[in-house]
């Protein structure tokens, strides 16, 4: 072996294929229905929680301080979030747990000890979570004093009242979820029993405590509510978060899908903590003094009747009001009202959020081409910047709006199940969580939220690749943004401050201008007039501003939006000191710059607005149970519910969005170990999803190949046919196209992680599926009686290749006459089921039971039907997507096959050949020579023996002057006794048309076969270089080409079919080897001219060596001309028996046997030699050569019936033996000479006179 040279390669050239790196895809081009799904996702975090605030010491104090408070208020949120976590992920363990049965068990110590010993880290969580409640509303209330002092003249911003309301939103969650789980308490009891037995003299305080606020119901609202109530003034405080939140609800001032929820929720608890009875706060009269807006309120509850709590938990928040202690349902007339709530009915805004979303595709389109033309590293303008930032702002709230349409709708399900008298489907015994998921959502419902989380997840796809190009223009606009407008807009402001002597107006400028400001040589300029109130010079004054792609920190942004709050807020006292015309650019900032943490994390947002992650948590449901359920089924999941809709219904519309439910359980198992940090949830994924998939590709499989089955059974189907159906009424359509090839073409769908090769999947169920349609197949045809039944064999084959044709241009399947192999179990084993089958029914069926008819060249059943064996039962009914394809196709194919159900002939040989080829022909064949041998050896040669016995010794041919009238008396007295054999027309004639059935069989079998070679050979043909001659006038016109010419042209203009020519001169040895064999190959079989049929009749005169068959030795040493010892004799007596008319009514010899009968003589008396002796001696021929002569009749015998019968049989047998002759000799003629080795010669006889002269 050799080691060639690497090709070297210059430095230039690799750098140059290094750069040209760039424009080669990493995807292949399959089309993209799934998700976003990332093997790496990388997110970086900017926000610092305020701990870079002692950085901006020209900020203002007190928002220094509100910053630090609301930094520990943002970690108690991170607390409690944990807490949430732990309580709502909590599974009863004690239930798992042996428990003692009785005082006196034996173990009972140790199984306390482990009790304590498993449980020991939960309880402690919960102790933990105890302290945390007293430490969180201790916190949260000090809050709540230190405003109160402040609430009527001091300025309160709107990060911390939005703060302060998602701790009320903290408590609300934190107290549901208490209340909710019972299992908590089920294992703190277990727990307490063990540890008391164990330490009977411990401290059982704590305990008492635990257990206490463990069974109390809405121990957290009610202990935060009655601390609130002994702070004065309250309820201005929460009144301020209540209006902040009506407030962001109704401008939009929200992004993540949860925000929008917690705003509700934060309304109605802060509504109920406000509330209070006797002469305490009553939000009634603080809405008569117009410090809430109860209506406004009253139609935000009710566009959200419910919303999600936590995981699956939901809620009414119009249930906290109504459990107010002044609860007046006439302020609530929209709540209280019976309309459902729009939350309900998603079908009426899915039109919009097609269009909205086309429509924003579109954008996304353009602009991506646009970045597709520009060079790298070209800088976008400020206008450019700005209309990507909007775009990806909308693109975001868009997602954000469909998520939570979705959720919504989810959330309504969930509280409002459905009940079996509104739902005929679902049944009674159906469990909750059943009625709320499975039997609870329209058909139309269903699709809409496939397709409306098909858009979320879709769009969250292509921003997702358009991320770089999104943030750097979002960092560069809010760059430009920021300090535009601290370096360019505020100088008026400032300018005017100055010149007034507004101090603290200056001071809040100055401090903004200093927290942000990114001056152009670092440095801020001194000499600008506005610092001294001065106006501009003339010709302006100039100040450059930078521009870079980097955003503000989220404590710096922060600062800045708090400080201009502060200059637009009533009770802060500064906005009475700007110009109106200041006022509004201010508030438009400061509404623009809301969204900015948004899109400065923008990674981190484009996740949350597309998490569809509580679609799958079920653990309110699941502690519901109380331990009957470990995990709901999947027929109760939504993910599978939204997949398995699509599978069921089949909807072209839908097929492509089957994968996008299916990352539901992505966005779960993300949530499972990123937010809950359970593991266990992680394995419930996992596990859900692995059968959801095996489930997909199962249903899918099915569906692909029945799909592909029903098309090819309609191509198949005859054009005639479909349209002589279609004018009476009967339409076979064709199948709904269906969208699964697109299908077919995905290699590498994301899940958990994984890259699954779907088109594998699918090929190798499609495979087994395959295989079992062709078992199918030919197990239908093992179940059929009929022969017949070949044909429609060929068919179904036939209509399963073709649905391997349609399915292999989509997948890679295995080899179709592999699988044909196994399916018919012809694998290693020298015979298939096909040829088994094919073998029994002609010896059980065809062979004695069917007659041949040579006008027809067919075979019909005999009218008396004699079948050996008993009866299968009825066959099975199969699957259609198995046979043809569909119902109506089945149908279609039983009355097409039918036609040919009544004959066997020509199609059915031409399908037996096909379908057995060589080798299972060769088996047949010589099965059927081996049963032929034993008969002549043996049963057939007592039958022969007995019938020649009963002959008279000696029969001469009667003189022509006995007259035919006489002849036939003389024959028929002679055959008296030959013709009373008592199963002579019944086992005898069935025997010899056994035979002759054979013979013929064989005979059109052969035909049949040389009818496929011949179309092989012509196929064949141009490949082995064989053409036929081209036409050449004899004498060419002018100009003309000679014969030699035109066929060197010929040679040239095929000389590329010829392809073991090219194969020499340009192929490899191992290409060479191999096209010389197939060449080889190809061409020997078409030079083999052996005839099957004349080895048959050689094999049948090999069994034909006793001496029965050939009689004994003629006494006058020639031939025998008067004793019957010979077979022709007995074939003489049995045709005069079938030449005899039959009596009215009586069925005949050739409606009971057919010409098999003839065929068996005429085969025997040829191979036996004895042609001429039959045809001169035969006693019918006899007596119709006497006929012929007298031309008499005889109506008592019907003499000229049986004349007439003899003709026919005589013109039958003719041509029998010409057939066989034509086999059997080199020219066809049975009158050729024999060698002169094989003629003996006899001396002419001498006549006595003559002797005695001699």
């Amino acid at each position: 072996m050799t080691n060639e040279a690497s090709p070297v390669v210059s430095l230039q050239t690799a750098l140059e294929n290094v750069d040209n790196l760039h424009s080669t895809s990493p995807h292949d081009q399959q089309p993209c229905i799934e998700a976003l799904s990332l093997s790496l996702h990388f997110r970086a975090i900017f926000d610092t929680n305020f701990e870079d605030k002692n950085a901006f010491v020209t900020s203002v104090a007190k928002y220094k301080e509100q910053a630090s408070g609301q930094a520990e208020l943002n970690l108690l949120l991170e607390e409690g979030e944990i807490y949430a976590v732990m309580l709502y992920t909590w599974r009863c363990c004690s239930r798992t747990i042996p428990q003692v049965k009785s005082n006196s068990q034996e173990n009972r110590e140790e199984i306390y000890r482990q009790t304590v010993e498993v449980l020991q880290p939960l309880i402690d969580k919960l102790f933990q979570f105890m302290a945390f409640q007293t430490k969180a509303i201790d916190l949260f209330c000090e809050e709540i004093k230190k405003l109160c002092l402040v609430a009527k003249n001091g300025f309160i911003s709107e990060a911390y009242l939005l703060t302060l309301g998602k701790l009320l939103n903290m408590f609300a969650v934190l107290n549901e979820l208490t209340n909710m789980k019972s299992s908590v308490n089920n294992d703190f009891s277990v727990y307490k029993r063990a540890a008391q037995f164990l330490s009977p003299t411990s401290d059982q305080r704590e305990f008492q405590m635990a257990s206490m606020n463990l069974a109390t119901q809405n121990k957290i609202r009610d202990t935060l509510k009655s601390k609130l109530a002994t702070i004065q003034g309250f309820e201005e405080i929460l009144a301020e978060v209540v209006n902040i939140c009506v407030m962001m609800y109704e401008r939009d001032m929200y992004l993540e899908p949860n925000e929008k929820h917690m705003l509700v929720k934060v309304m109605a608890f802060g509504l109920f903590m406000m509330d209070s009875p006797a002469s305490g706060p009553n939000i009634y009269r603080m809405h008569e003094k117009k410090k809430i807006n109860l209506s406004k309120i009253d139609k935000i509850l009710k566009q959200l009747e419910m919303v999600p709590l936590y995981g699956d938990m939901m809620i009414a928040p119009y249930a906290f009001i109504k459990n107010g202690p002044n609860f007046d349902a006439s302020k609530w007339p929209s709540c209280e009202s019976s309309h459902p709530s729009p939350q309900s009915n998603i079908l009426g805004s899915l039109e919009q959020i097609r269009q909205t979303h086309m429509q924003y595709v579109s954008q996304l389109a353009r602009i991506t081409n646009q970045a597709a033309t520009l060079s790298p590293g070209s800088v976008k303008s400020d206008v450019e910047n700005k209309e990507l930032a909007d775009l990806a702002l909308k693109g975001l709230t868009l997602m954000s709006k469909w998520t939570q349409q979705v959720m919504e709708l989810v959330s309504w399900k969930l509280m409002n199940p459905t009940k079996p008298e509104n739902n005929k489907e679902c049944p009674k015994e159906a469990e909750e969580y059943e009625r709320a998921t499975r039997y609870n959502y329209t058909t139309e419902e269903k699709f809409a939220i496939v397709e409306i989380i098909a858009m979320i997840k879709g769009l969250q796809l292509l921003m997702a690749r358009m991320e770089t190009l999104f943030t750097t223009a979002i960092r560069g606009h809010i760059y430009s943004e920021l300090q535009m407008f601290v370096q360019i807009f505020l100088r008026e402001p400032l300018r005017k401050a100055v010149s007034k002597k507004k101090d603290i107006l200056k001071f809040i400028i100055m401090s903004i201008r200093e927290t942000c400001s990114d001056w152009y040589d670092d440095t801020e300029p001194r000499n600008d007039p506005a610092l001294a109130g001065k106006k501009d010079p003339p010709d302006g004054f100039q100040i450059k501003v930078k521009r870079r792609n980097v955003g503000p920190s989220s404590t710096q942004l922060y600062m800045v939006r708090t400080m201009l709050e502060s200059l637009i807020d009533e009770r802060s006292g500064a906005k009475k000191n700007l110009r109106k015309d200041h006022v509004a650019p201010i508030e438009e900032f400061h509404r623009k710059s809301f969204f900015w943490n948004y899109l400065l994390n923008y990674n981190t947002s484009l996740f949350n607005c597309g998490d569809l992650s509580q679609l799958w948590y079920r653990e309110f449901f699941l502690e519901m149970t109380m331990g009957r359920r470990i995990q709901f089924p999947i027929e109760m999941s939504m993910p599978w519910l939204l997949t398995d809709h699509i599978l069921e219904t089949q909807e072209a519309s839908m097929m492509e969005y089957i994968f996008y439910p299916l990352d539901l359980y992505n966005d779960s198992a993300q949530y499972a170990l990123m937010r809950f940090k359970k593991r266990f949830l992680y394995d419930e994924v996992e596990a859900e999803l692995n059968l959801c998939f095996d489930q997909l590709v199962y249903k899918l499989s099915n569906q692909i190949f029945a799909y592909f089955k029903h098309l090819a059974g309609c191509l198949m189907l005859d054009k005639k046919f479909r349209t002589e159906c279609n004018s009476h009424g009967i339409k076979i359509n064709f199948p709904v196209p269906n969208r699964y090839q697109t299908l077919l073409k995905q290699r590498h769908i994301q899940l958990l992680g994984r890259s699954i090769d779907l088109n594998s999947l699918i090929s190798s169920r499609v495979n087994e599926l395959m295989l079992k349609s062709l078992e199918t197949a030919i197990t239908r045809f093992e179940e059929v009686e009929d022969l017949t039944a070949i044909l429609e064999l060929e068919g179904l084959i036939e209509v399963n290749r073709h649905t391997y044709k349609l399915l292999s241009e989509y997948l890679v399947l295995n080899d179709f006459d592999a699988m044909f192999k196994e399916a018919n179990n012809n694998v290693t084993a020298p015979h298939g089921r096909i040829t088994l089958r094919v073998f029994w029914l002609l010896n059980i069926d065809f062979l004695p039971n069917y007659c041949y008819n040579s006008s027809t060249n067919r075979f019909v059943k005999s009218i008396l039907k004699r079948l050996s064996g008993d009866r299968k039962d009825k066959p099975p009914n199969f699957p259609a997507q198995f046979v043809w394809g569909s119902k109506d196709l089945n149908r279609s194919f039983s009355t097409i096959y039918s036609l040919y159900s009544g004959f066997i002939g020509t199609p059915h040989f031409r399908s037996i050949s096909k379908l057995l080829n060589y080798q299972g022909i060769a088996i047949v064949v010589e099965e059927l020579l081996k049963t032929i041998g034993v008969s002549l050896s043996e049963t057939m040669l007592n039958d022969v023996e007995i019938l020649i016995d009963a002959l008279p010794p000696v029969c001469k041919l009667p003189w022509f002057s006995y007259g035919s009238p006489g002849v036939f008396g003389f024959y028929k007295l002679n055959l008296e006794s030959f013709m009373q054999i008592p199963n002579l027309k019944t086992d005898v004639f069935e025997s010899f048309t056994i035979i002759g059935n054979t013979v013929i069989f064989c005979l059109l079998l052969e035909q049949a076969m040389n009818h496929e070679e011949i179309r092989d050979l012509n196929q064949a043909a141009p490949f082995l270089n064989i053409f036929p001659r081209p036409y050449v006038p004899k004498e060419p016109k002018d100009g003309g080409m000679t014969l030699e010419e035109a066929v060197e042209q010929q040679k040239l203009k095929y000389a590329p079919f010829h392809a073991a020519a090219i194969i020499e001169k340009q192929g490899t040895k191992e290409q060479k080897l191999l096209i010389r064999e197939a060449e080889e190959i190809t061409s020997k079989r078409f030079c083999t001219m052996g005839s099957m049929f004349d080895n048959v009749l050689q094999r049948i005169q090999t069994f034909l060596t006793n001496k029965v068959w050939h009689g004994g030795p003629p006494s006058n040493g020639v031939m025998n001309v008067d004793a019957c010892n010979e077979f022709h004799r007995l074939w003489s007596a049995i045709q005069w028996v079938y030449c005899i008319p039959g009596r009215e009514n009586e069925f005949t010899v050739e409606e009971m046997f057919g010409e098999g009968l003839n065929w068996a003589g005429c085969v025997l008396i040829t191979l036996l030699g004895q042609q001429r002796r039959f045809e001169a001696l035969d006693f019918s021929y006899h007596l119709l050569k006497v006929n012929r002569h007298d031309m008499k009749d005889d109506p008592v015998t019907n003499l000229k019936k049986m004349v007439d019968r003899i003709r026919k049989f005589q013109i039958l047998n003719n041509q029998i033996f010409a057939v066989l002759n034509l086999h059997l000799t080199p020219d066809g003629n049975s009158r050729v000479l024999l060698p002169l080795d094989q003629v003996q010669r006899f001396q002419p006889p001498v006549p006595p006179r003559m002797q005695s002269k001699a």
